[in-house]
Order: structure tokens, then sequence, then C-alpha cells
């Protein structure tokens, strides 16, 4: 053992010899004296900085292909979640834009709704009232009093409902989608409703005023008061309420009904249906040749002899103007009133007159009591029916009178 520690000393001082390093300068000289143990320590730092040097050399060779994985893995990674941020974010845009969409639409949609309501409401003021009434027959108005047609007419022409379209409408979609399209039934079927009403209303007036035997085509031609289709106010109305162009032309066909009945309706109202004589009477002459009581050879009567008991009630057949009060050749105590729309009725032999001219009468108002003044043999009363100058049977009108019912 001594001996081998022996060799290991010797080859140690071999290898580390006590070494100097001389140093000049300035002109002096200097000098360091490196021992073996100094010189082994530096030996083996240097050996261990070059064993760092190859370890860290040869682990950076090694793992530089996984770092480069890894690092491409991150870079994946973080792709994936920008991917996802992305689409984040144009999903928030999208339903962002879809919901200021849908606003918008709910915006229009509700002006929309808020305008057919406006239009329908004027229309249901226009048509007389403020809800739709869904009776067979309406009342025709007549100053106070009410002309409805019996059951028994048949003569107004048949119309095919266009309510039978929207009952089969059917509400497929959910939400306001949903809602909205009911409400657009809704209001489609309250013009439908009103359409079949005002419809019925026209047939109904049309079937009493042929009645009365004189022409339709007379009554509501070009020279009538009918006036226009649709008023002038209500047609700039709907052009400036921003409807859509197809609801605003279905709002103005059912207008231009709603015209027609109340023009039918105001033909009706001036049209002298309503028997002259307030109490039972009889006809004891008709219209048309006869042969005259004075004369006894055959004469042209204009008019209808109605008898009862003197000082009987005479009445007015239809609201209007008295435009004559007084005594006329022939006829005695004479009242004639003018109904509007050609329409004209004399009333002839009365006892006593009860009205003045350019008074306004009502319909059933007194107007005179029956007696025997002028050319008449017996107390009656001479009743005469007029339309644009020419007259007419008064028996057609008393017969159209007498398919509806007076009601106070």
């Amino acid at each position: 053992m001594s001996q081998f520690g022996s060799q290991a000393r010797a080859l140690f001082d071999r290898v580390f010899p006590e070494r100097q390093i001389y140093h000049r300068s300035g002109g002096a000289v200097r000098y360091v004296s490196l021992s073996p143990s100094k010189q082994a320590l530096l030996a083996l730092g240097a050996v261990g900085l070059a064993g760092w040097c190859v370890y860290a050399t040869a682990n950076t060779l090694m793992e530089g292909p996984q770092a480069t994985a890894s690092n491409a893995e991150v870079e994946r990674e973080r792709a994936k979640y920008d991917r996802w941020l992305n689409e984040s974010r144009a999903q928030a845009a999208a339903s962002q834009a879809l919901l200021e969409e849908r606003t918008r639409q709910f915006d229009r949609a509700t002006q929309d709704f808020e305008s057919r309501h406006e239009v329908l409401r004027s229309l249901l003021e226009y048509a007389g009232g403020n809800s739709v009434q869904l009776a067979a027959t309406r009342p025709i108005e007549r100053d106070g009093a009410r002309i409805i047609m019996a059951a028994s007419i048949d003569e107004a022409e048949p119309r095919q409902s266009r309510a039978t379209a929207n009952e089969a409408y059917r509400v497929t979609t959910v939400g306001f989608r949903a809602r909205a399209e009911q409400l657009q039934a809704d209001q489609e079927r309250t013009l439908s409703e009103l359409e079949d009403q005002v419809a019925e209303r026209s047939e109904t007036v049309r079937g009493v005023l042929r009645l009365t035997g004189v022409s339709m085509a007379s009554l509501t031609g070009p020279d009538s008061d009918a006036g226009p289709l649709v008023p002038q106010d209500f047609v700039a109305y709907l052009r400036d309420s921003g409807l859509n162009p197809a609801f605003a032309e279905r709002v103005a066909q059912v207008a231009a009904r709603v015209t027609e009945s109340r023009r039918l309706g105001d033909i009706a109202n001036s049209t002298p249906l309503a028997p002259p004589v307030a109490v039972d009477y009889r006809e004891t002459s008709g219209y048309g040749q006869r042969i005259d009581p004075f004369t006894g050879r055959p004469a042209f009567h204009s008019g209808l002899d109605l008898a009862a008991f003197e000082r009987a009630p005479v009445v007015a057949t239809s609201p209007g103007t008295v435009v004559y009060a007084g005594t006329r050749s022939g006829y005695g105590y004479t009242v004639e009133i003018d109904h509007g729309h050609g329409f004209r009725t004399r009333y002839a032999h009365l006892r006593d007159i009860q009205v003045e001219r350019g008074d306004q009468v009502a319909i059933g108002q007194r107007i005179g009591s029956m007696g025997s003044t002028g050319r008449s043999t017996a107390t009656h009363l001479h009743y005469e029916v007029w339309f644009r100058g020419r007259a007419v049977d008064p028996v057609n009108f008393l017969r159209a009178g007498r398919h509806v019912h007076e009601q106070g």
C-alpha cells in the first residue's frame, strides 16, 4: 500500500512540479510561485469546466428535437384557442347583429300593426260603428226609425263569403312570428267580416229598392247624389299611412263597398216607403187610367187614394223638406215634401196643414189631417210619389214598405 502511495506521489510531482511564473513590468521583475496543489486545483477546475461544457452541449443536442416538438404543440394549442376565441367573437357579433335586426323587425312590425289598427279603426268609424256586427242584416237608420228587411225578401243578389279563406288559416310557427301572423289573420278576418256585413246591407237595400219599380241605374247613376266611390280624404289617408300596398289596396276595396253601402242607405232613407196614413186605411182608387168621378170619362190618375176617417193623421213617408204647404188648384190643401235623391211626395185634399214651407220633417211626422178639400168627392188622402219630375205608382213603394218593420 505504501508502495502504491509512493508511486502516486511521484506521478503527482512529475505532473504538477512547482512552477514559477515571471512577470516584468516597468523594469521590475516579479514572479508568482505555483505550488503543485494549486496546479492540481486549477487542472481540476479546467477539467470540470470542460466536462460541463461537453455535458451542456450534448444535452442541448439531444433535447433540441423535443423542445421543437413541444414548441410546435404549444403553437398548435395557441392557434386552436385563438380560433375558438375568434369564432366566439364572430358568434357574439352575429348574435348582436341578429338581435339588432330582430329588434328592427319588431319595431317595424309594431309600427305596421299600429298603422293597420288605426286604419281599421278609421274604416270602422267610416262604416258607421266601432265594432263589426255579425248579424245577417243590419238596420237601415232613418232619422230615429229603423227599417229592417223581412226574411222573405229574396231579391238580393247572393254573394260568396270571403271569410272561408281565413277559416283554413293555420298557425305553423311559434313565438313572435306566430303572433304576428295571427294578428294579421285577425285583421284580415275583420276586413272580411266588415265587407260581408256592408255587402249584406247593400244587397238588402237593393232588394227593397227593386220592389219600388224604379231602376237601380236611375237611382245610382251619375246624375244622382251618390258622390265619389271613396272619399278623397280617406284615399289620401291610406296613401300617407305607410301601409303595405297590398293591405292598403284591400282596405280601399272594403272602403269602396262601405261607400256603396252608405250611398244606397242614403237613397233608401230618401225613398218614401212608409204608409202616409198613421191609422188603418183602405185603397179607394189606384194609380193610372180610371173613370173620372166628375166627368165620367177615362182620365189618368197620378196618385193613390187612401180613405180612413176625417182628421185621420197624415204623416211623412220619408225624411225631407217641406217645399209646398197651401192650397193648390184641384188638390185643395196640399203638402209637398222633397226627400232628396230625386224623390218628392204630395199629400192632397187635406182638412188642415200642420207644417210650413221650409220645415224639416222626419219619417212618420204628422203633416196634416185627412179631409175632402179641392176636387174631391169624399174624405180621403190623394197621395203621389214623384221621381225626377215624373209621377210613379205609389203602390210599389207601399208594397216595398210592407217588407220592412218600423221600430222606434
